[in-house]
């Protein structure tokens, strides 16, 4: 029987901190290789300063330009571009080397016969007809996504594509102005992954140890969260995965590790940055609390009077810490922080202060510069305002 590892919360912080891109270097591979290691990135409609999907890449590897950012991800929608979009934690990009190992989930579909909505009787043979003559293609090229102008009321060609993607018929191959653009899986996904048809377990097992490898340390919720499957599940699979069972001071749970994360200390800089709220970081709310002491909430659906940190609010990471939080806007080439909230414990004393907005003042150029603007603005922040224009009139992007 493997020993127990014993880890402090602060090595396994910083072991999660690595895994995830955010100490030591990262560029090399760029961003396909940043999508191997982290095995997903999730999808959102939302777009504040970007979308999420790009904003995922930017935190780890700096200013790359967002049209690399879409090339690496979908290449020009061809057959074997590297990627495929699925069902992982919510939608995300996924490599697609990783095809077989959601078998699982598309027999599962299957076998329940529906997800949402009933099938039309017909209608998927209709659209399996129109990819094989016409394909690549959105769903309003496939005959329209509504039915009406409600935002759930699909049409009978929305609910069929949708359908044949959850059981793994046709495969997202692009996004296109938002819109998915579909093919026929035997014709975009390589026969050498096409052809694979792993078993439950076989599926399970990988996905959990690569998981396991994405967050260094977890706890048996934390892995099931990463890919969305049950805990039991998790449990059917955890002695096959490799990963070794881990004690963290402070954390009420068992943990598990990757060995390889453990071989070596974490050691390099820490990167400064804003991140998505759908970064795989702080997706799981639970785990961002537990790892960093960090409460976040998405606030997008909130009714505006009752928002406390604002709309799209991002965590600020500097040091290893997440800090704060940063409501960004843009009005014309001006980036603007409607609103700024650091943690209590970054402002208690003055040096603490100052370390905290000059990494907010470095977090925000950054980010204007990104998004090809050229000036900062905060409208809101418990901070005196003379700190805050001092900070970022001394702080230039590096």
């Amino acid at each position: 029987m493997v020993d127990t590892v014993e880890l402090s919360a602060d090595e396994a912080r910083r072991l999660q901190l690595r895994a995830q891109g955010f100490l030591g270097a990262w560029r090399k591979g760029g961003v396909a290789a940043m999508l191997g290691r982290l095995g997903a990135v999730q999808l959102d409609t939302i777009s504040v300063l970007a979308r999420s999907h790009e904003l995922v890449p930017y935190a780890r590897l700096g200013p790359v330009g967002r049209d690399k950012i879409e090339a690496a991800y979908w290449g020009n929608g061809a057959a074997g571009n590297g990627t495929f979009e699925y069902w992982a934690h919510a939608a995300s990009i996924l490599p697609i080397a990783d095809w077989p190992l959601f078998a699982f989930r598309r027999r599962s579909y299957r076998s329940r016969g529906w997800r949402w909505h009933k099938v039309p009787e017909g209608v998927c043979a209709e659209i399996r007809a129109k990819l094989a003559a016409d394909g690549p293609l959105t769903t309003k090229e496939l005959g329209g996504a509504k039915a009406s102008a409600e935002w759930w009321d699909w049409s009978d060609h929305k609910i069929g594509i949708e359908w044949l993607l959850d059981i793994g018929e046709v495969v997202c191959v692009q996004r296109v102005g938002w819109r998915r653009v579909y093919d026929l899986a035997e014709r975009a996904v390589p026969a050498e992954y096409f052809a694979l048809d792993p078993d439950d377990d076989a599926c399970l097992t990988a996905l959990v140890a690569r998981a396991g490898r994405a967050l260094a340390v977890a706890t048996r919720g934390d892995l099931a969260d990463y890919y969305r499957i049950r805990r039991d599940q998790v449990d059917q699979v955890i002695e096959a995965t490799g990963l070794v069972p881990a004690r963290v001071a402070g954390w009420s749970q068992p943990a598990w590790a990757d060995p390889e994360a453990l071989a070596t200390p974490p050691r390099g800089r820490h990167a400064t940055t804003l991140l998505s709220p759908f970064d795989s970081l702080v997706w799981d709310r639970a785990r961002a609390s537990r790892v960093f002491g960090f409460d976040h909430r998405l606030e997008a659906y909130v009714p505006k009077a009752k928002r406390v940190h604002g709309y799209f609010a991002m965590p600020l990471l500097a040091g290893g810490r997440l800090i704060g939080r940063v409501d960004p806007a843009r009005e014309g080439r001006t980036l603007v922080a409607r609103q700024v909230s650091l943690e209590p414990w970054a402002v208690r004393t003055p040096a603490r202060t100052e370390t905290s907005t000059t990494a907010l003042a470095t977090a925000l150029w950054r980010a204007a510069t990104w998004v090809g603007c050229d000036d900062v603005r905060i409208e809101r922040s418990d901070l005196p305002p003379t700190t805050l224009d001092s900070a970022l009139k001394t702080t230039t992007p590096t």
